[in-house]
């Protein structure tokens, strides 16, 4: 009879027959090939219990990349709720661009929408000479005023005498210059005959030699001679003339016949020429940041019923401590003839109707410690960094006098998000 395997009885695969495991209640026997297919499974069961571990390891390998992305993508989802700025990525022109995000934070304004009027009133100025119109003549040398050819007010021509002065220290100097050309002669003419004597062969080398040292001696007495002399002037004897040094007004006579007069005094005549004024008035500290070098305006002059253009040449470096003002210079286009300093003038900034350009002081940067920056937005949308000049900030506010023209579009605040490394202008 065919016996068939029985797991229940014989689990090591043995033989048994149906009526033993019917006996013990175990259901009916497996047929042959299902107890080949049975054993095969069991004999396999050490195998895979001993891979388990391993396929556990590579099946958590395979799926820590899978989280860590899933995390980094919910992290990203969160983020984007909250709308943080982006970086500044450059352009490949010399502009920046921002993302979506973080151009909420910055805000953008057309050059002039903040511009203030100049000042439209009448100033108040006066006319002045500029210091380099300015002469002062003093005594070269010590000695006594003969003469005064001059008065306050009187125009001269260069050269033309002013005073006169009698010095025995210019009669000295003079005469020694007098001597030092005659020692001079003398000493180039031993010289050339010690040259000569050695071209016979009957001169001693020390000889010529001594004749060259001392000429060199006189010439250098010469020049030291001439150059003391020069400083008096033309003239002879005693007698010092001073002279106009260019064309121009006798502002003070300061000295009279008979004074005695020294190098290094007070000055003896003050000259100015006169093609050289220029108007200066005061404008209050305020008022000063919407003035600018180069600024045009209109000069009258009230006592001689005359009209000029002007331009502004620059501003006082300081402000008055009492007046709280600044130093206004203009310098003026037309015809000055008659004009003399002192005289009170009036002074209007022409107006264009449209004011000085004012940005809020948020919106310059200050890079490199010296160099101011604003960022102006392009027509691709990105910001390019553009140099400016600035004048006195007042308000909050700060006036563009050179860099930038009136429309462009300007980064009015957070412009601190487009360049990390620069500082505001506080």
């Amino acid at each position: 009879m065919e016996i068939n395997p029985c797991p229940h009885c014989h689990p090591e695969s043995l033989w048994c027959n149906r009526a033993l495991c019917a006996g013990k209640g175990h259901p009916a026997g497996y047929s042959k090939s299902e107890h080949l297919r049975r054993a095969a499974l069991r004999n396999s069961r050490p195998l895979m219990r001993a891979a388990r571990p391993l396929a556990i390891g590579l099946q958590s390998a395979l799926l820590l990349p899978a989280r860590i992305c899933a995390t980094s993508l919910l992290i990203g989802i969160a983020g984007c709720d909250q709308e943080a700025p982006a970086s500044p990525v450059p352009t490949k022109a010399t502009g920046v661009s921002l993302d979506a995000p973080a151009l909420k934070y910055i805000t953008v304004e057309p050059a002039g929408e903040n511009s203030i009027q100049i000042i439209s009133r009448v100033l108040p100025g006066r006319l002045a000479m500029r210091p380099q119109a300015l002469a002062s003549l003093g005594a070269p040398a010590a000695g006594r005023v003969i003469s005064v050819q001059v008065r306050p007010g009187e125009r001269v021509a260069a050269g033309a005498p002013l005073a006169t002065i009698q010095s025995s220290d210019a009669a000295a100097a003079r005469a020694a210059l007098e001597q030092a050309v005659v020692k001079a002669a003398a000493a180039e003419e031993t010289l050339r005959r010690q040259n000569e004597m050695m071209g016979k062969g009957v001169g001693l080398e020390f000889e010529r030699m001594e004749a060259d040292t001392a000429a060199r001696e006189a010439h250098s007495e010469l020049e030291r001679a001439r150059l003391a002399s020069a400083l008096l002037g033309a003239g002879e004897g005693d007698v010092i003339t001073l002279r106009a040094p260019s064309p121009g007004v006798v502002m003070k006579v300061k000295t009279a016949v008979g004074a005695t007069v020294a190098p290094g005094g007070d000055s003896l005549i003050e000259m100015a020429d006169a093609s050289r004024l220029w108007l200066v008035a005061d404008v209050s500290e305020v008022d000063a940041a919407s003035v600018a070098k180069g600024q045009k305006a209109a000069v009258n002059i009230p006592s001689q019923n005359r009209r000029l253009l002007g331009v502004v040449d620059g501003l006082g470096s300081d402000v008055d401590p009492d007046t709280r003002r600044i130093a206004i210079y203009v310098a003026l286009d037309g015809n000055i003839a008659g004009l003399t300093p002192g005289m009170q003038a009036e002074l209007r900034f022409e107006d264009d109707g449209q004011g000085a350009l004012m940005l809020p002081v948020e919106a310059v940067l200050i890079k490199d410690g010296k160099k101011s920056i604003v960022y102006v937005q392009q027509a691709d949308g990105s910001f390019a960094p553009r140099e400016v000049r600035t004048g006195l900030s007042k308000g909050g506010m700060v006036p563009i006098l050179d860099g930038l023209k009136r429309g462009e579009h300007v980064v009015v605040k957070g412009a601190l998000l487009l360049d990390g490394e620069a500082e505001q202008l506080l």
